[in-house]
């Protein structure tokens, strides 16, 4: 009987396709997952060589109540104004149709060249919304009267550090989603993911003076 069906099996065998892989098959398809995943990373991890892995944020645009959060936030507020990691724009189009002379910093120059040039098919004159190619990290903030920041809760503090430093005393920050843990907040606006928190720079500073002041008494 085994032997029977050893031999049903044997005529058989070349009806049933081989489960082995094709080589050319497997390659195409390594290829092809490897150009996605490449295309992938270069929008949710852009310029990722040339920062350190600890301020690497990957790339997750605001959503429209978010955005309608911030902009709350920023009522009664004028200047200039600095979005760090602005993605395809849509805070800096936001702003600078409330007043705002907004500059959006992206390393991502596949974004930059897309918030140009939907601000050019807006007619948005680069006066109101610019948007350069640079490292907020390693750029002075100093000449900003407004900053907002959407980008990671591992980063935030080391955020606050720089804008501490280099921002005016009368300047506003607002964070998005993920507040600054060491700083308190003035005010905030939403809920849950689409929250956002405002921090009056020259408050931040009074109130982490005082801890130092009251040690010293």
């Amino acid at each position: 009987m085994e032997d029977s069906i050893e031999l049903i099996l044997q005529d058989h065998v070349g009806i049933f396709p081989s489960s082995k892989p094709h080589p050319v098959l497997s390659a195409c398809t390594g290829a092809l997952l490897t150009g996605l995943y490449g295309v992938w990373s270069m929008f949710v991890f852009p310029g990722s060589r040339r920062i350190p892995w600890r301020l690497k944020v990957p790339y997750l645009p605001s959503s429209k109540v978010q955005t309608q959060n911030v902009m709350k936030l920023l009522e009664g507020r004028r200047g200039r104004l600095a979005d760090l990691g602005s993605g395809d724009g849509r805070l800096v189009f936001a702003a600078s149709s409330a007043g705002f002379r907004g500059t959006g910093f992206e390393i991502n120059s596949i974004l930059v060249a897309y918030a140009r040039s939907k601000a050019r098919w807006k007619g948005i004159p680069s006066s109101q919304a610019t948007f350069v190619k640079k490292d907020f990290w390693t750029t002075d903030l100093s000449s900003y009267d407004n900053v907002t920041a959407f980008l990671a809760p591992g980063v935030m503090d080391v955020l606050g550090e720089k804008l501490l430093k280099e921002l005016p005393e009368d300047a506003l920050v607002i964070a998005c989603r993920f507040p600054i843990t060491s700083w308190s907040p003035q005010s905030s606006a939403g809920s849950g993911l689409d929250r956002a928190f405002a921090y009056d720079i020259s408050s931040v500073r009074s109130r982490l003076r005082t801890p130092s002041s009251t040690a010293a008494e």
